[in-house]
Formats: C-alpha cells, structure tokens, sequence
C-alpha cells in the first residue's frame, strides 16, 4: 500500500480523528503494512506486546485460552478496527491471541517506534489518549449489560451488536457476513454450543433470522431488539 492510501485509511481510523495532516503524516511513516493469510495467528496471548494493529482489509478474532484449552471469543474485529484494545499506552503483554478469520492486510504500527513518536510530539499522545479513554467507557458499558443477562438476552444482544458493526442491509434485511462456528458464537457470549443452537433454532422458526456457517441473516431487526428488550 502507497503512502497516499495509507493516509487515506489512517484518515478513517477513529483513534487518529483527531490528528491534523502534519500529526497523522508521522504516523504513517511508521507503519508497516503486513499480508496475514486465513488462521494466522497475528500474536499470542502473554507474549510481548511489539506492535499494535489495524485491519486494512479481512476478519480477525481475538480469544482467551482457558486451563482447559477452552476459548472464550474477546471480539470478532473489521476493517478499520484496532486490536488490542488496550493499544499503545501500557507495556503489558498482549491480553489475548489474534487470529485471522480470513485472507487479511494488517496495518502495525511498532511500539516502541512509536513511543518515540509519542516523546517527540506530545500532542499526537494527548488526542489519542482522549479517544482511547471513550472507546474504555463505551467497552464498560457493554460489558456491564451482557452481564446482567440471562443466555439468550445475551444471545440476541450480540446479534444486535453483531448487526451493528458489520451488517449490511438490503432493503429490510440485514446481512453479516462473519465465518463464525456456533462453538465461536457461545464463547463471544459465555453459554454452550448446545444452548446458542436452541435459541438460533427458535429464532429461525420464528422467521427472525436465518443461519448459516459463513453468514447471518437478520430478517426482523426490530422484532429482535423487542425480544431483547423483554425480560
């Protein structure tokens, strides 16, 4: 990718809205552009945190390895987004393991190329610290919620949530094109495989959605935000 498209995709990123052109031309002369074919592992939960990431382009999901080897889905990750979360302002070690969902470019920008940056223009730090300390309030808030919900609210949020950040709709309908197994789906909300067939089950006979292993189609929205908002 060309300095000019990169920019462009800088531009776009909402950690660096608040860059002017001469802030953002800094950053972008330490950015590397990396390919990352499907199921690569981008970096592993604990090791050291090197860089941190943007999608230019694919799919990527974050998860935790417990004791037992289960994974517990962190987040599913688009074009645009940053990963980890945790970004560029601590030196702990990477939180959780990134993998590729399909054929990928990535964005890393060095940490401690970076940091430098940081040291030789204060002002580049002090928007993004801005913007990073909203995107920690708004993950709070959310994470708030789905705890406080049984499975299947917990379920039909994510689907909410899900249709949110990468639906696309087609008149009425809403189309999330996300190669997720119904096991990623119950570790994204902390419930069974068996559990989220049952509840995809009743939503697709009730005419709601329908389910396949590459996509999700939301046919009613606004029956599922009202199921939701039942208790």
């Amino acid at each position: 990718m060309n300095r000019e498209k990169t920019l462009v995709f800088l531009r776009q990123v909402p950690l660096f809205h608040d860059l002017n052109d001469q802030e953002l031309a800094r950053v972008e002369e330490i950015c590397l552009s990396r390919p990352a074919p499907k199921k690569t592992i981008v970096f592993a939960e604990g090791s050291e945190k090197e860089a941190v990431y943007f999608i230019q382009d694919g799919l990527v999901k974050t998860y935790k390895t417990d004791e037992h080897g289960h994974e517990q889905i962190v987040s599913f990750l688009k074009s645009g987004d940053m990963f980890p979360h945790t970004g560029f302002f601590n030196q702990n070690p990477y939180p959780a393991t990134a993998e590729t969902i399909v054929n990928s470019r990535l964005l890393a920008i060095p940490v401690r190329l970076f940091e430098r940056l940081m040291m030789s223009h204060p002002s580049i730090a002090i928007k993004m610290m801005r913007v990073m300390g909203d995107k920690i309030r708004e993950l709070q808030e959310k994470l708030q919620v789905l705890s406080g919900q049984d499975a299947r609210h917990r379920v039909l949020s994510f689907l909410l949530q899900l249709a949110e950040q990468h639906g696309k709709m087609t008149e009425s309908i809403i189309t999330i094109n996300l190669p997720m197994t119904h096991q990623e789906f119950a570790n994204s909300v902390g419930t069974t495989r068996e559990t989220i067939n049952r509840v995809l089950n009743q939503l697709s006979k009730e005419n709601l959605l329908k389910v396949d292993r590459n996509r999700i189609v939301i046919i009613d929205l606004e029956a599922l935000k009202r199921q939701r908002e039942t208790k």
